[in-house]
């Protein structure tokens, strides 16, 4: 216990120290006007980044073998600062000191991580030297049980035990992740609402695709699940921040607006069963009924496209419309058919 307490303090010290480096570095944009206003570009961009690399390292936690390493992340978490800081970790443990756990705990907050990543990003949007410590020493305090439990008794644990604490604590991300991102703002909803259309086109073509290109087919489960979880924050976000949850409020929208609202809801529903037996031992369990629960997610792309289609600002849903609006419906139906054409031709 006394090792890995004074191990987790010289991490939350090494945070502090970095947060407000980062927090000091905030105020220099802060008062060149670039973060200047919560929705300034800066800062919507910052949440889009934080929210968008939990929801990553949340889904690798979950799937392990189901996503690749993010290129501009990878050479950072496992090139040569990685590398020298393990190896001078390494080094310092072969000290007998009653000092040397604070030590390698300083090195140990150095480590580049994903959830690191994304607390530096909260840090710097602070624009704050002593906000930007107080950030990253609350990141600290906040993984401290945590850190100590898994450190204590992480050898009396099965791996079994052990990868399910890692799936739980992805979850846990993921939510965290998708949260974040219903602070950035009205855009979110085009955002989120796009990526999740996105993720259902390429599961659901993935195999006819691979011909060209594997990728789509390698981590079609992927997708899928995280084209549900798009798909509830997008939900989520306009009920925060559009409806306020009035839920009345659909009532006294346009008859298109409410059509478009009821379509989307239902292709949620659609997803849902998928999302929930995304995983091997539901596969096994289900049989040939698990193929049939994942044949939903057809039908919810069409109850998805008309909901994108009546409600969406770029689409039917905007107040005037344009050549611009007719022409993203044109694109989106054709790209739906297209899908639809292929797979029953591939089946």
């Amino acid at each position: 216990m006394r090792f890995h307490l004074l191990l987790n303090l010289g991490r939350i010290l090494s945070y502090l120290l970095v947060g407000a480096a980062i927090g000091a570095l905030g105020s220099v944009l802060l008062a060149g006007g670039q973060m200047a206003g919560v929705g300034s570009g800066l800062r919507r961009g910052m949440a889009l980044l934080t929210g968008g690399l939990l929801i990553w390292f949340g889904l690798l936690q979950i799937y392990p073998q189901g996503l690749p390493q993010l290129p501009f992340i990878h050479p950072l978490t496992q090139g040569k600062l990685h590398q020298r800081l393990q190896q001078a970790m390494l080094k310092l443990s072969f000290e007998r000191h009653w000092g040397t756990p604070f030590l390698l705990g300083m090195i140990w907050g150095l480590i580049p991580c994903g959830f690191l990543y994304a607390a530096q990003i909260k840090a710097a949007e602070t624009g704050n030297l002593w906000m930007g410590s107080a950030t990253l020493l609350a990141f600290g305090l906040g993984t401290l049980p945590t850190m100590l439990g898994v450190g204590v008794s992480a050898a009396r644990l099965s791996m079994d035990r052990r990868s399910q604490l890692a799936r739980i604590g992805g979850w846990i991300t993921l939510t965290i992740g998708s949260l974040t991102l219903l602070r950035t703002g009205d855009m979110m909803a085009d955002y989120t609402g796009h990526a999740a259309l996105l993720c259902l086109m390429l599961a659901l073509i993935a195999r006819p695709l691979s011909q060209i290109w594997v990728v789509p087919l390698r981590y079609r489960r992927v997708l899928g699940v995280g084209a549900f979880v798009l798909a509830v924050t997008h939900t989520l976000h306009m009920v925060e921040h559009a409806w306020q949850w009035n839920l009345r409020a659909v009532g006294f929208m346009l008859p298109q607006h409410q059509w478009g609202i009821g379509a989307g809801g239902l292709a949620l529903l659609l997803m849902l069963p998928a999302a929930l037996t995304s995983f091997d031992r539901a596969q096994k369990w289900l049989g040939e009924r698990w193929r049939t629960i994942h044949l939903l997610a057809v039908p919810a792309l069409l109850f998805t496209t008309i909901h994108c289609i009546l409600v969406g600002s770029r689409y039917l849903g905007a107040w005037q419309l344009t050549g611009w609006n007719y022409a993203m419906v044109g694109i989106l139906s054709a790209a739906t058919i297209a899908i639809l054409l292929i797979r029953s031709l591939n089946h």
